[in-house]
């Protein structure tokens, strides 16, 4: 499973907005040139967050956007919400019927038994962390994380060294 360009790039413009001091507006142009994205992405993505309640959008020479509450107050299983979907959705059996009607195992199924134990777990460590703790330097993170069970240490060499070992 992997994180969409949508849902990466999207909190990281979050997170750029929820840096901002006192609710101050931020601009389009100053999160793409600070993220290195195209304007009209990053237009495209606050959008998306804008649409989820996450931001508030103002016009004008002095418009910009800004959190719509508080960053303690968004959770990270909120926010992955608004730029994408979950990973397993109550309609997920009546979408994928295959050439039914309804699925065939619509009665039994272990496989959605599976998915609702790994969203449920997904839900659980999301809405643990907010944005105001994903602005923490990374090894403050790590120690958060750590607080949280053993699988959240950080890798054994820093990316920028794994990156260069496999090239």
């Amino acid at each position: 499973m992997n994180l969409t360009a949508q849902e990466e790039y999207g909190l990281r413009c979050l997170l750029r907005v929820a840096r901002a001091d006192d609710g101050a507006q931020v601009t389009l142009a100053s999160i793409a040139e600070a993220e290195g994205l195209g304007k009209q992405y990053v237009a495209k993505l606050l959008g998306v967050l804008r649409d989820g309640g996450l931001v508030e959008a103002s016009r004008g020479a002095k418009g910009g956007y800004r959190l719509a509450r508080a960053a303690a107050a968004i959770t990270l299983w909120e926010a992955m919400g608004a730029l994408g979907s979950r990973l397993y959705s109550h309609s997920f059996c009546t979408s994928h019927a295959g050439a039914q009607r309804e699925c065939v195992h619509t009665s039994d199924c272990s496989i959605r038994s599976v998915w609702r134990w790994i969203d449920h777990a997904l839900f659980a460590g999301l809405s643990r962390f907010t944005l105001a703790d994903l602005l923490r330097p990374e090894p403050e993170m790590y120690r958060r994380l750590a607080e949280h069970g053993p699988r959240a240490t950080p890798p054994a060499a820093p990316v920028a060294d794994v990156r260069a070992i496999a090239t």
